[in-house]
């Protein structure tokens, strides 16, 4: 098979499995409703418990799912490719950190008890605030490094604020709502949070998807993509307001879930020919059944528990990082 062909199929089949893993995330809960139901029940004009279920809970869940998943597995790759670092993560130019110190400063204050959309707007603003402050520490002539380093500093200092934010909580109470909303979740979002999110994720997925000839470029070197006409502070640019944009979108109305930037780009690369601009899409739908998948077995696998959903992808991501990190070791041997 062609390295064409190997890309084609492998985009077919994640494509095919994110349409399967939809449909399973629709039609998967504690409420015992047939797979036939579930989805005549969606498209339905009625207004019976099984419609409220699916249009009011299941739906929101899936396209939250699907969009969250997306866009971690998509801005990892970017983030890779642009750094040219395998270990780059959204997490690492500071954004999922601030996002998440946002929410916290919500449920310490008591605004997002007051406020019902307080948590996602505090969370999305200080994810904007977070990467402006990364920029401006870089600079418009910042290199890669710098970028790394001032994300390193903005995250530090996010969840410094954070531990202090839970060190003088108030009560045991916000403390462990605190805590909760940090593990990351899919439970009790609505379609107001998919409205909410949906518009900065696909600003970030547009701005993101600009990046394919630089990035395919850089893997020449930064000099070598100049001299080809890559004008790299639109890369930079492109690449951390991108991923501030989808990324604080996704961390404002689901919290802080980790690992899926870090390990789908990796699984996946040897599929696309190692070419960074297919790695984008793959790497979308990619993460996309990843965090899909993991609901479905939040919700299977300890519904009466509330298992977080953060905890279940660093469960499957730790492993894999210190398996990355081995097979690193033996290649420099």
């Amino acid at each position: 098979m062609s390295e064409r062909a190997r890309y084609r199929f492998t985009l077919g089949t994640l494509g095919a499995a994110t349409l399967l893993l939809f449909l399973l995330s629709l039609t998967v809960g504690p409420a015992a409703i047939a797979f036939g139901d579930s989805i005549a029940a969606l498209f339905s004009d009625k207004a019976d418990s099984i419609a409220l279920i699916m249009r009011e809970v299941r739906l929101p869940r899936a396209l939250l799912g699907l969009m969250i998943g997306a866009t971690l597995g998509l801005s990892g790759a970017a983030l890779q490719g642009y750094l040219r670092n395998a270990l780059a993560e959204p997490g690492l130019i500071g954004v999922s950190p601030s996002a998440s110190l946002g929410a916290v400063l919500a449920i310490y204050t008591g605004l997002a008890a007051t406020v019902p959309l307080a948590l996602p707007l505090a969370a999305l603003a200080a994810a904007v605030l977070g990467v402006v402050v990364v920029q401006a520490l870089a600079g418009v002539r910042g290199g890669m490094l710098t970028i790394i380093l001032a994300g390193i500093a903005v995250s530090s200092f996010a969840g410094a604020a954070t531990s202090l934010a839970l060190n003088l909580s108030p009560n045991p109470f916000a403390a462990l709502e605190i805590m909760f909303w940090m593990l990351g979740s899919l439970a009790d979002r609505s379609m107001t949070h998919v409205w909410l999110a949906g518009p900065f994720m696909i600003l970030g997925w547009a701005l993101l998807a600009m990046l394919g000839r630089a990035l395919d470029a850089l893997t020449l070197g930064s000099e070598t993509a100049a001299s080809l006409g890559i004008d790299m502070r639109r890369v930079q640019f492109l690449a951390v307001f991108g991923t501030a944009a989808s990324v604080g979108a996704a961390t404002a109305v689901a919290g802080a879930i980790g690992f899926v930037g870090l390990v789908v780009p990796h699984i996946l690369r040897p599929m696309v020919g190692a070419r960074p601009s297919r790695l984008l899409p793959a790497s979308a739908l990619g993460g996309a059944c990843v965090v899909m998948a993991a609901d479905i077995l939040v919700r299977v696998v300890a519904p009466e528990r509330d298992l977080k959903l953060g905890v279940l992808t660093a469960l499957i991501g730790a492993p894999f990082f210190l398996w990355l990190v081995y097979r690193t070791r033996r290649k420099l041997a």
